[in-house]
């Protein structure tokens, strides 16, 4: 319940306070690409249930070259502004009406694609699935600082699948068997700084402190 009480009003302050942003988002997607402003995704939220996560839509919407559900660097669907939209993660704003339904959480693993889910999900894996799927985790904040280097454009899924979804899923199992509200909170401020220092230019980071157990996670 506090947990809930704590997503709730961080949410709707986030609204209130983005707004600006949200409206200046939707009016450079509006000018940049024809379509939709926004992009609705299935994803399997907890206990498995489907839901349709909230995003800014930042690729064109003639796909018939490129279908697959995974980004590559370069990712030539994507739009000049779309790409300044998601550098600065404002495309995943949208989410926190997600949140505000309670079908997200401000913290928690990533949500993942059904069918990625349903076809190389694991047991283990599964664990992600027990709680939540959230907005800022240990895994999204690797995939942000270090995803593009495993990703080929040439066959992007294959090498998200083999190189950087088990590194994800492990971070975020270490995430849901340590979870604390003071455990959230250092993963939002770490999340808040990792954009600021994007948004000023770096780019190499460090690994997460979660991956030395993550590692023996994968070995295991």
């Amino acid at each position: 319940m506090v947990r809930r009480l704590f997503d709730i009003i961080l949410s709707c302050i986030a609204l209130i306070v983005f707004l600006p942003v949200l409206c200046m988002a939707a009016i450079g997607i509006w000018l940049s690409s024809p379509g939709p402003i926004f992009y609705r995704a299935r994803r399997v939220g907890r206990n498995k249930k489907i839901f349709t996560m909230y995003k800014f839509r930042t690729m064109h919407r003639d796909q018939r070259m490129f279908k697959s559900v995974i980004t590559a660097k370069n990712d030539p669907r994507i739009f000049a502004f779309g790409s300044w939209l998601r550098r600065l993660k404002i495309d995943e704003l949208p989410q926190l009406i997600n949140i505000v339904k309670g079908e997200m959480s401000i913290v928690g693993p990533r949500a993942e694609d059904p069918r990625i889910v349903h076809t190389y999900y694991t047991q283990q894996q599964i664990e992600t699935l027990h709680v939540l799927p959230g907005l800022a985790s240990p895994g999204s904040i690797y995939n942000y600082t270090h995803g593009e280097r495993f990703i080929d454009k040439d066959n992007p899924e294959k090498c998200y699948l083999e190189k950087l979804l088990p590194i994800k899923l492990a971070l975020d199992i270490i995430y849901v068997r340590e979870s604390s509200f003071f455990y959230d909170l250092e993963i939002i401020f770490r999340t808040i700084w990792t954009i600021l220092l994007i948004s000023f230019g770096k780019h190499c980071f460090p690994d997460p402190p979660e991956m030395k157990k993550a590692r023996k996670l994968i070995k295991n």
